[in-house]
């Protein structure tokens, strides 16, 4: 089973690597992270997402919890929180199938970001559902490079509720 944490630090060095050497000291396996600054210059937010059964996230949370520059461990569960991936990926094209490329896009609400002969850079965000779907159909056409951002994630509620 797949969990999301959000995980508010100090804006430090070192953190990003206390974290990730918590997890792999204990054997849990990060699918994916992110991290990046919040409005306050001072903390930053890691989202994570790793897999295993209730014991094994409960273990997570605990031992996060526990290290220096930790402020705040959330686990979301679902309908709690809005989740986004930023995907860009290279696709090639022929003349036939260009047109066809462009209307999956259009259905997805992707954006083509750089335009070769024989090539198309393709942008899409969404959730996890929606990326998975369009990946599966670009791979029909050849996707040649692909990079992801990850997860990133806010709660559905402010934090003062």
């Amino acid at each position: 089973m797949r969990h999301t944490l959000s995980v508010l630090v100090e804006n430090r060095f070192g953190v990003l690597t206390r974290v990730a050497g918590m997890f792999s000291g204990r054997g849990f396996n990060i699918d994916t992270l992110n991290v990046a600054p919040t409005l306050d210059a001072s903390m930053s937010r890691m989202t994570i997402v790793v897999r295993g059964d209730d014991k094994t996230l409960d273990q997570v949370v605990k031992q996060t919890e526990k290290l220096v520059d930790v402020i705040k461990v959330d686990h979301f569960r679902d309908d709690e929180f809005v989740d986004r991936e930023l995907v860009l990926m290279r696709v090639d094209v022929t003349p036939q199938t260009r047109s066809e490329v462009l209307q999956i896009c259009d259905v997805f609400r992707a954006k083509i970001v750089d335009v070769r002969l024989d090539k198309l850079v393709i942008e899409i965000t969404g959730n996890e559902g929606k990326i998975a779907k369009f990946i599966s159909l670009m791979k029909n056409f050849g996707i040649s490079e692909m990079t992801r951002t990850g997860k990133v994630a806010l709660s559905r509620t402010a934090e003062s509720e």
